[in-house]
This record gives C-alpha cells, sequence and structure tokens, in this order.
C-alpha cells in the first residue's frame, strides 16, 4: 500500500500519521515524505495546485505474491507499481547494458525462428542482381552482391537465404519477395522449418550433390547430414575404424551400391585378390556357400546330384534330412560363423546321398558306368593333347617318358581285355 501527501500552501512538507499496516504487508514508513506519486507523476518534481490540508491519499495494494508461489517476493516499488524481479546480479531488468538487452532479444529471436530471423532480412533488403528495382520504399533493395558486401561475407552465402526464402515462399510459409520491404517484420515460421528449405553447402547444387540430396531423402535424413559425410572422407573412414556400426552401415552400402556399379565390383575384387587374409575368407566363405547351395537344391528341387554327376530324384529320407539341415542354417544370424554348420550339413546330406545310391542296383551300375565314362573321357583329351611334333623338332625326349607310355600301353590293353570279356559275357 502507498501513501501520497500533497503539500500545504503555506506550510512545509511534515510527517503526517502513518496508518497502522496489516500484518503481512510492506511497511512504507521507510520511503521519505514526497517520494510518493499521484497517478504516475513523482511529488516535487512540478509545480501542483497547493490545497488548504494533507489528505492522505490510499490506494488498494495488489496482490504480488503468494507465500505457496515460488521465488522472491516482489513487493511495490516507489512508484506504486510492482517492481521487476531482480536478477541474480542484483539488478532489475532495465538496468542492465542496452547491448547486452539488445543481444538477449536477438538470441530469443533466433531460438524462436531459427534461421528465418537472419532470412528475413535477406529477403526484404535483397533483389538479385539483373531485376529492375521496384518502385515506392522497394527501390532501397540492393543486390546480393551489395549486401554481401555491407555484412562481410560472400554474395553465395546471402544467395543460399533468398533461396531459402524463395522456396519456402512458394509453399506459402512466408509472403513473397515483392510485399516485403526494408525494415519490415512479420511473424515468422518454427525453428525447426528451416532446415527443411535451407542447404548450407555449395556442393548441394552440384550434379554429385544432388545426387546425395536425393538419396537422403529417400532414406529419410536430412540432405545436409549426407553432404556432411560426403564431404568429409577422412571423418567417414575414422568412423568406420572405431564404430563397428558404422562399418556395418557402410558395408551394407557398398554392397547395395555394387549391385548397379561394376566398377566397383572390378575394384573391390581386385583389392581382396591382391590381400592375402581377405582372399583365404573368400575362399572359405565360398566353399560354405556351396555346401550350403547343395543342400539347399535338393529342398527346393527334390533331387540329388550324385558323385558321378548323375541328377536323380532325392529318396524322401534324404530330402526331410536336408530341410532339418537346412533350417538351422537359415536360423543362424549374421554375426555367427556359418561354415561349420555348412560342412556338417553337406557331410550328413553327402553320405546320405551316397548311401542311396549303394541301396539301389540299377542306380549303382550306372554310377559307375557314367564314372568310367567320365574318366576315358578325361584320358583321351589328355592324351589328344599331346602333340608329337614337339618331340620330333625339339630335343625333349627322354627315356622316362617311353618308359610311361609302354605302361599306359599295357593299362589300355588289359582295359581292352576285361571289356571285350564282359561284353562276351552279357
Amino acid at each position: 500500500m502507498t501513501i501520497a501527501f500533497t503539500p500545504s500552501e503555506t506550510a512545509p512538507v511534515e510527517s503526517a500519521p502513518v496508518e497502522s499496516v496489516p500484518a503481512g504487508s510492506e511497511p512504507v514508513g521507510s520511503e521519505p515524505l514526497g517520494s510518493g506519486i499521484v497517478g504516475s507523476e513523482p511529488i516535487g518534481s512540478e509545480p501542483v495546485e497547493p490545497v488548504e490540508s494533507v489528505v492522505p491519499v490510499m490506494a488498494e495494494e495488489p496482490e504480488f505474491w503468494e507465500p505457496s508461489a515460488p521465488g522472491p517476493r516482489i513487493a511495490p516499488d516507489a512508484d506504486g507499481a510492482a517492481g521487476e524481479e531482480d536478477d541474480a546480479d542484483g539488478r532489475a531488468d532495465e538496468e542492465h547494458d542496452p547491448v547486452v538487452v539488445r543481444d538477449a532479444h536477438d538470441f530469443g529471436v533466433y531460438a524462436r525462428t531459427g534461421g528465418w530471423a537472419f532470412a528475413l532480412k535477406v529477403a526484404r533488403s535483397v533483389r538479385p542482381g539483373g531485376q529492375a528495382a521496384e518502385e515506392g520504399a522497394a527501390r532501397t533493395k540492393v543486390s546480393a552482391k551489395a549486401f554481401a558486401r555491407l555484412a562481410g561475407c560472400s554474395p553465395e552465402r546471402v544467395m543460399r537465404y533468398y533461396k531459402a526464402w524463395d522456396m519456402a515462399a512458394d509453399d506459402g510459409l512466408v509472403p513473397q519477395f515483392e510485399v516485403l520491404v526494408p525494415g519490415a517484420d512479420i511473424e515468422l515460421p518454427d525453428a525447426d522449418v528451416w532446415l527443411s528449405y535451407y542447404t548450407s553447402r555449395n556442393s548441394a547444387s552440384s550434379v554429385r550433390g544432388q545426387a546425395i540430396t536425393a538419396a537422403a531423402e529417400a532414406e529419410g535424413i536430412r540432405p545436409t547430414k549426407a553432404l556432411e559425410v560426403a564431404e568429409n572422407p577422412t571423418a567417414l573412414r575414422a568412423a568406420i575404424l572405431a564404430d563397428p556400426g558404422t562399418a556395418e552401415a557402410a558395408r551394407g552400402a557398398l554392397l547395395d551400391r555394387m549391385k548397379e556399379d561394376p566398377a566397383l565390383q572390378t575394384e573391390m575384387a581386385r583389392a581382396i585378390a591382391r590381400t592375402d587374409d581377405l582372399k583365404k575368407a573368400v575362399a572359405s566363405e565360398a566353399k560354405a556357400a556351396d555346401r550350403i547351395g547343395y543342400v539347399r537344391q535338393i529342398v527346393e528341387n527334390g533331387q540329388i546330384r550324385t558323385p558321378a554327376g548323375q541328377t536323380v530324384e532325392a529318396p524322401a529320407e534324404l530330402r526331410a534330412e536336408a530341410e532339418r539341415h537346412l533350417s538351422l542354417l537359415d536360423e543362424l544370424d549374421d554375426s555367427e560363423e556359418a561354415g561349420e554348420w555348412a560342412g556338417e550339413a553337406y557331410d550328413t546330406v553327402k553320405g546320405l546321398v551316397a548311401k542311396a545310391v549303394e541301396e539301389d542296383p540299377a542306380l549303382r551300375v550306372q554310377e559307375r558306368r557314367t564314372k568310367f565314362y567320365n574318366s576315358l573321357q578325361k584320358a583321351t583329351k589328355v592324351f589328344e593333347e599331346l602333340t608329337l611334333d614337339e618331340v620330333m623338332e625339339e630335343d625333349i625326349y627322354e627315356a622316362d617318358m617311353l618308359q610311361r607310355l609302354e605302361a599306359l600301353q599295357e593299362a589300355i590293353g588289359t582295359c581292352i581285355s576285361a571289356l571285350r570279356k564282359a561284353t562276351t559275357t552279357s
């Protein structure tokens, strides 16, 4: 509660009795007389109309604080109005340096609007080169180059903000440039929307950058993130070397890329072939894949391939066992080694195939016939490749060669005799 006093015409200001202050309210007796106000003007600063007596002016004290409310109590100030809460420095807000207040204001604007706050400055002040000056206040707009010179940055940076505003204007999110004049303020979109329109990198406008942007959008991430990674291959390498998760993501991306990039396939194959450890790992994985494929073919096609190369229907027992092993292989995680499981499945199924061949008389005979014929074909091909002309022209003859040929001739004669005998008997 504040009490104001009006001075008398002939007497100086005297202390007047102060009414008792209700319990729990702030005392005002410590205020010097004459410091109160009537309305909003302090007494003594200007002449006032004299009155015959001192009349206390009572005003209802507003409620500024409740015991249950957190924070310090805000008491009435000398003007009878609620004083602003002091900050940690012990000063009220209006006592701060105007420069600090302006910085805090600018920070608040940016925290709410992000880059829109700066894009507005560009949008209302810049007309790109080549455009004619508009009429009225818009004539004061300058080119992006002039604006950049005044701002102490590059015209390219200014134009990135300009283009971001242009795209947002096309979407109806902000006004078009034509309706903006220098100094105009408008309500800006939220800061979170800014990154959907602004691209901070020059690479985004290149063919490479556009491809990266399209791929990033397809993956559901912000293009700026993908462009940043693409511009920092050393950082990408460090992340792959240090983090297994990043390495796994890179591996998957390379595999997907190689499906459509034959040149990358060749480079990767060449790199693997030149590294002994990788070459051994690839050979081991290829062997395991072949064995899994052998088992899978039996399950999917219902056929087996015999050791001699025949393809016949698989017995029900053999097919069921192949299905059991294949289900175990398919349940393995990507991180588990499949080589041991593939070897066990292959050996089991291979043994069942041999057993099936032996238990079927007709199949057993056909298998041996096929095997013999395959061996005969190989021997014939090898002998036909011998060039006797070189033996005569070049001095490459050795006694051991003749002995081997004589032994081969004897073996062939024995084989011929056995076949003739078997033909006569049958």
